[in-house]
């Protein structure tokens, strides 16, 4: 080699080195932006599982289909293949998917140790390995390749972003682009879609709660003349509340209430607020993965529209249709009280409050509160209607409406003429109707994945939180009460009675 391209050479390796050494100039991050640029936007929607928590997500998820995608870190084509991977999970992953709730994209790294075992249980014999099929059906489950009949398959075309999101359209006979965009979009549920919809919904009633809990700590909305408010709707939810778990995390809210907002805490030398919000922060009331950040039979066309609000009348319902008689009254005060403290829309709480004020005798039958309830719904959306049509706010897929429609209920219409006040209603066939669309469909969903089945986990709770008639309260959450209903002071005794022996811990699933 001759002398001069020597030189060369050092030269080049010298201009190299003095590049990446001077931070001055350019520096190193600079040197990585300007090669990574493509990828700068890259973010993880696949969500990355573990043998910890496998099954556990896959069970639980609101998902109707899952793919999971078996690789390992160190190799190449996995590396390649994630950028194709996360493009698909874009669409169904996350706060901002496009079409949330329809398919689970996970991912498990078998180079991890810890997952050696799950991987063996799928016989992954290459990477990446991707396998597809209801949730469900991957816990705890075993897949050989001589395997005839199984509700877990492998995507066997699934190389690339198209390949794979047209492998998945062919299976669930859907049309997902991968230019789709949120909200633009034909996969939207029409707001008059079967019946069976609601049965989602009870994902959106989760959300809804944890929701409702992060908004009052997040404004500190738990003061003197609120605590007994919270404490009276947390009854309620542990109660009457359609998700199992909801009903064990309010429970253990109740069960530690007094230790972290004591009666006291508001006297002039104690100066604990802000340490009562973050502790009762750690309480996640419906469980680890909730709040989701989407939504799913509440979910609008635009970003502002349904979403939270929906999500909390949806409860509200299902609450209205799970009480006794006898617990008609509380409910309906409850309620009432819940919103008027510690719904943040002014207008909205304020036109609860005017219908919530304007009934003049107790309610002596659940039924009187569901329809109750449900007649105020109907006047919020009246007034709703009226206002969004003159300002053109309205959610054009998704418009206000009298409920039930006639085709979901049509004996719930005594005749095709309306009274001067709207329609004439068969009262006892919309009683019938809301105790099946918002008690028995609503949790249908659940019984099937069999999430309300017994998991095994923390027996104290399984004594505590049945989906009874009982109201259970602890102590001093029950002095707070008293003035307002003195009934429950005998349960209360009998609570803590029960805590002193055993007390739940403090994580949930």
């Amino acid at each position: 080699m001759s002398r001069a391209l020597w030189l060369l050479i050092l030269s080049l390796f010298s201009l190299t080195f003095t590049l990446s050494a001077s931070s001055s100039s350019w520096g190193s991050r600079s040197i990585l932006r300007a090669v990574n640029t493509d990828n700068a936007d890259v973010h993880d929607y696949a969500v990355e599982l573990n043998a910890t928590n496998f099954d556990e997500v896959l069970r639980d998820t609101p998902a109707s289909f899952a793919v999971v995608e078996f690789f390992a870190h160190w190799c190449p084509a996995c590396r390649n293949y994630k950028p194709h991977y996360e493009k698909v999970a874009r669409l169904f992953n996350g706060p901002d998917a496009v079409h949330p709730g329809i398919i689970l994209m996970t991912r498990v790294d078998c180079a991890s140790k810890i997952n050696t075992k799950l991987c063996d249980n799928f016989s992954v014999g290459h990477y990446p390995m991707l396998f597809w099929g209801p949730p469900s059906k991957f816990a705890s489950a075993r897949w050989e390749p001589t395997q005839t009949k199984s509700d877990i398959r492998v995507i066997d075309d699934g190389r690339t972003a198209d390949r794979l999101l047209s492998w998945i359209n062919k299976q669930t006979g859907s049309s997902f682009a991968l230019d789709d965009q949120k909200f633009e979009n034909e996969h939207l549920s029409s707001n008059v879609s079967d019946p069976g919809q609601i049965a989602r919904a009870v994902y959106d009633v989760e959300e809804a709660t944890s929701t409702a809990f992060e908004i009052i700590l997040g404004h500190k909305m738990i003061k003197s003349n609120t605590r007994a408010s919270l404490v009276k709707f947390l009854q309620l939810l542990v109660a009457h509340h359609p998700s199992r778990r909801c009903r064990k995390g309010s429970a253990e809210v109740l069960v530690n209430f007094d230790d972290l907002c004591p009666l006291d805490m508001w006297s002039a030398d104690r100066q604990e607020d802000q340490d009562v919000q973050a502790a009762l922060g750690n309480f996640q009331i419906c469980g680890r993965d909730v709040p989701r950040g989407y939504w799913m039979f509440c979910r609008g066309s635009k970003n502002d529209t349904r979403g939270f609000s929906c999500g909390l009348w949806v409860l509200l319902h299902s609450l209205s249709v799970r009480i006794e008689d006898g617990e008609s009254n509380f409910a309906f005060t409850t309620i009432c009280d819940f919103v008027h403290n510690f719904f943040i829309c002014e207008e909205c709480r304020r036109h609860f409050y005017d219908m919530c004020s304007s009934v003049s005798t107790p309610f002596n039958k659940s039924r009187d509160f569901a329809l109750w309830l449900w007649s105020a719904h109907n006047k919020v959306n009246e007034r709703l209607i009226k206002e969004e049509a003159s300002l053109g706010t309205a959610d054009p897929k998704f418009p206000k409406m009298i409920w039930p429609l006639r085709q979901f209920c049509p004996s719930c219409y005594l005749s095709r003429s309306q009274k001067n006040d709207g329609i004439e209603w068969d009262q006892d066939e919309v009683f019938k109707f809301l105790k099946e669309y918002y008690g028995k469909t609503l949790v249908s969903l659940y019984k099937d994945k069999g999430i309300n089945g017994n998991d095994g986990t923390n027996r104290v709770l399984e004594d505590l939180v049945p989906s009874t008639n009982a109201i259970v309260v602890p102590l001093g959450a029950a002095l707070a009460v008293a003035v307002a209903s003195c009934a429950f002071g005998a349960l209360a005794c009998y609570w803590r009675s029960q805590q002193k022996s055993r007390k739940p811990r403090r994580s949930w699933s």
